[in-house]
């Protein structure tokens, strides 16, 4: 006899176990199926966990290598990074936090059941693994994620040419890596490996690094990376990549045409992630899939009743659903309620913030100029550069500025762009304030402690009405 349950969700990464987490809350009985040996899915594993710890370690070398200037003493051997460790304490942090959720299933009665998934018709799911079973249950959630993904013509083999998941295990510096793609992903590892020591190349499809962000981003952090020493080539194109016993050679075609073949340790291809349905039987059971995607309405619900899907599998049916850890979480918790029988509380996309944790940072949230002015709004806008602040100057951590959208009939922000010096902790008070929809005015009326980062927000504000203080 078949096992049952209110719920049953398939996958355990951060769109799965908050949406369990919250609908046990709800008095709930639920169970997560989840095939990995351990909880929180690729972000705690493989991703955004991490790739953090890696950056915090490279941040914390930057300050190192720069003691002197600080007045510190560290001997008089150059400071080096010893891999080994670095991989232990990232190691370290994953397990604290991945036996946190196991921890969190306990104290909440959520089931997990360790094998793999697969619709098997209306309310029901069949388990493979060590103990195969059949589960039974009212609704069913598709949390499976994302994998990371190539491009035509180019052969992950895991060895020379990587994706992240093998980048964030490396032991060993490379003296040379070139990155393909660069949205998050690529220009994060940038930051990494070029701190350890490698020489760095960023490739990118499209005219700018990091396209999706604003303008003012992109063009902020071409000239941080070149002040680095990063090397990066827009609208260009990897047409082959041939690994080697000790590298891997590269073309590339560029702007005017012409075809340049680089040599590298590694190629890391970080050219976006696609989704993880193969398998599942969702088509058998009549789930709609688009290009791998599975499609979803407002509230998350499928074409097969009482089967919804949330975070990076999902699809409204139109490109541009983000792919981010919170927004999953935003989504399994709204999704929870709904199934508890609560209030749905749909979700603003224009509202999502993003985060990059490159050197220097991005942090962004609403709309950029382009965007606004192709939806038709009067555009004002104002910027402020980090390097005026006091705070700025005592950190060491100039580069930056903070760029606002706003509209000038109603003087309403609609987006607010940053680079630079904790710039994804900075977002969280625009992320607030288009939540609440306010206008240029109650932000520069918002009085920002002195001497803080924050203060570049209230100044970017002051800016956009034309009166910037200190510039």
């Amino acid at each position: 006899m078949a096992t049952e349950f209110d719920v049953i969700i398939i996958g355990a990464g951060t769109g799965g176990y908050p949406t369990a987490i919250r609908a046990a809350q709800l008095g709930l009985k639920v169970a997560v199926v989840e095939r990995q040996k351990t909880l929180g899915g690729t972000c705690l594993n493989w991703g955004c966990i991490p790739t953090k710890a890696l950056l915090e370690h490279a941040h914390a070398l930057k300050i190192a290598q720069g003691a002197r200037d600080w007045g510190l003493i560290l001997g008089d051997q150059p400071v080096r990074i010893d891999m080994h460790q670095v991989q232990a304490r990232k190691d370290k942090i994953v397990t604290v936090l991945t036996r946190g959720i196991e921890f969190l299933f306990k104290k909440n009665n959520v089931t997990w059941i360790k094998g793999s998934a697969r619709l098997a018709g209306p309310g029901t799911v069949e388990v493979t693994g060590e103990q195969p079973q059949t589960l039974k249950a009212r609704q069913i959630v598709i949390a499976t994620g994302s994998t990371a993904r190539s491009v035509p013509g180019i052969e992950i083999d895991r060895t020379r040419i990587i994706t992240s998941d093998e980048a964030i295990a490396m032991r060993e510096i490379p003296a040379s890596i070139v990155i393909m793609g660069s949205g998050p992903i690529g220009v994060e590892f940038a930051t990494v490996f070029k701190r350890f020591g490698s020489d760095v190349t960023v490739i990118e499809l499209l005219p700018n690094l990091v396209p999706l962000e604003d303008e003012a981003v992109s063009a902020e952090l071409e000239k941080s990376f070149k002040k680095q020493g990063i090397t990066f080539h827009t609208s260009t194109t990897v047409t082959a990549a041939r690994p080697g016993a000790t590298g891997v050679s590269i073309d590339a075609t560029m702007l005017d045409g012409k075809i340049q073949t680089i040599e590298a340790d590694y190629l890391l291809v970080a050219t976006g992630r696609g989704p993880v349905t193969t398998g599942l039987g969702a088509e058998e059971a009549g789930v709609t899939i688009d290009r791998g995607y599975v499609v979803v309405d407002e509230q998350f619900r499928t074409s097969v009743p009482n089967v919804s899907a949330i975070g990076d599998i999902i699809t409204f049916g139109k490109p541009g659903h983000p792919q981010l850890a919170h927004l999953s979480t935003a989504e399994g918790i709204a999704l929870a309620e709904r199934l508890a029988g609560k209030p749905f509380h749909a979700i603003n996309y224009d509202h999502v913030p993003k985060c990059t944790y490159c050197d220097p940072e991005i942090g962004s949230v609403g709309l950029t100029e382009k965007q606004a002015i192709e939806r038709g709004y009067d555009v004002q806008v104002g910027t402020f550069p980090f390097g005026v602040l006091g705070r700025a100057r005592i950190a060491n951590e100039t580069e930056g500025l903070v760029k606002i959208v706003a509209e000038k009939k109603y003087d309403e922000v609609l987006g607010v762009h940053i680079i630079g010096p904790r710039a994804t902790e900075l977002v969280a008070e625009a992320t607030l304030a288009l939540r609440m929809e306010i206008t240029v005015e109650e932000l520069i009326r918002t009085i920002h402690a002195h001497p803080t980062m924050s203060e570049a927000v209230g100044e970017a504000a002051h800016a956009t009405h034309g009166a910037a203080i200190h510039a």
